[in-house]
């Protein structure tokens, strides 16, 4: 539209330079001529209504409503004068509209440290609806509405009022943390073709494994065994522990859990092929099997031993964990070096299993 206006107002005002040196008998005559094309033009739309337009309406009211309404009434136009008039009110009323926007309706925005405080107390609190949340903040003096706590729960995608009577595995994983084990098995075979089974536990909480033994036959004496190993283990490194969980493996026999449950641990039964349900232990699986199996060649069953127990001190004592924030299961991180001694380091590489593993430490 406005560069249609500016074409039209550049062409009439070049037309407008060519009317001065006009005189009044010629510019007679040029009016004359163009009633004459509006009333042909009149006689050929047959009385019917003439469609004008945004920008014809503009150029029009533009250069006609200055002029005195009595002279508007001697000229011979398609519209009435009234019409060009309401054109020009039109133009002027939009053009403020778009120069004038109104102020946003409705209250203010949240303050956004108000509406990250609710996103962490949902997100710590799962079981918290929006009014669980409003008392919350009522509580810390933070007077905001039940509904703007619905409105910022909703904007972020979260049911403000979920349904969180059943716990979730996830849940149970969380609040029972330092109360967990896991084990499972592990196959690998040997260069004489003979199959061993490793059995492993590890805690959730710290991450530390315990490896229990090592056999080509694991019969259910040598798993009720082992678990009367872990028991002694536990009580003498203190550990209070309610549940431990495994697989559906046949290699468990019933006294397996029989043991465990005299000691006061609950065994916990993972879905059938779901192994994220054993989630940690399947990743520390992962973890021996491309560090230590994958690199070594087993001999034997006495050769495998001495690998995971290098393997397993390895991991306990040395090797970081990103969920424990780059600390080991029994060891903490170590204080920063100071800014002197960054600029000449000496760092010593202890090998284990022939170089296999890699452990450095600070000189001494």
């Amino acid at each position: 539209m406005l560069l249609r206006f500016a074409y039209l107002a550049v062409s009439h005002a070049f037309a407008a330079v060519r009317l001065l040196p006009m005189g009044d008998r010629e510019k007679d005559a040029e009016i004359l001529v163009l009633r004459h094309q509006i009333a042909v033009l009149e006689r050929q739309l047959g009385g019917d209504k003439v469609t004008f337009s945004p920008e014809d309406r503009a150029f029009l009211a533009a250069l006609l409503v200055p002029l005195p309404r009595e002279f508007l009434r001697r000229l011979r136009l398609l519209v009435c004068p009234d019409t060009v008039l309401r054109w020009h009110r039109d133009l002027m009323r939009r053009r403020q509209v778009r120069t004038c926007r109104p102020k946003r309706p409705g209250c203010p925005p949240t303050v956004r440290s108000i509406r990250l405080l609710i996103l962490r107390l949902v997100r710590e609190n799962p079981s918290w609806g929006y009014r669980r949340v409003h008392g919350e903040l009522a509580a810390l003096g933070i007077k905001v509405a039940a509904s703007t706590v619905w409105e910022v729960l909703r904007a972020e995608g979260i049911d403000p009022a979920p349904d969180r009577g059943a716990t979730t595995w996830a849940d149970f994983l969380r609040a029972q943390a330092d109360a967990l084990l896991a084990c499972d098995f592990i196959e690998t075979v040997t260069l004489t073709g003979q199959r061993q089974y490793v059995l492993a536990v590890i805690e959730h909480a710290t991450r530390r494994v315990r490896i229990l033994g090592t056999t080509a036959h694991p019969t259910a004496s040598w798993v009720t065994q082992a678990a009367r190993n872990l028991i002694m283990d536990l009580e003498d490194a203190g550990a209070t522990v309610r549940y431990l969980i495994r697989d559906r493996d046949a290699k468990f026999p019933a006294l397996f859990d029989q043991i465990l449950a005299d000691a006061g641990i609950q065994i916990v039964l993972t879905g059938v092929r779901m192994p994220r349900m054993n989630s940690l232990m399947e990743r520390w699986v992962q973890t021996c099997r491309h560090e230590l199996l994958d690199r070594t060649l087993i001999w034997n069953e006495s050769h495998l031993r001495r690998g995971l127990r290098e393997f397993e001190q390895h991991y306990n004592d040395h090797r970081p964990h990103q969920a424990m924030g780059q600390a080991a299961p029994l060891r903490a991180v170590p204080e920063p070096v100071e800014p002197g001694q960054i600029i000449h380091l000496n760092i010593r590489r202890r090998d284990r299993l022939g170089g296999v593993i890699h452990e450095y430490r600070h000189a001494a």
